[in-house]
């Protein structure tokens, strides 16, 4: 077969690593997101028990 064109071998490199690139912006556009929702939040969330005594039983958080 011989060497690539260089064209080629830009083609080879975009699909090779561009997935990995595209899913590394969107992880970091998506935890700057919720970053800043999870300052512009309450502090405490909404917590719900399932009616045992405190300290016991589930725990349940809405998300």
């Amino acid at each position: 077969m011989g060497a690539l064109h260089p064209v080629e071998k830009i083609l080879t490199l975009v699909l090779a690593f561009g997935p990995f690139l595209l899913l590394a912006a969107v992880i970091m556009i998506r935890r700057r997101q919720d970053a800043r929702e999870g300052t512009d939040a309450t502090e405490t969330p909404d917590v719900e028990t399932d009616g045992a005594a405190e300290g016991e039983g589930r725990v349940h958080r809405d998300r």
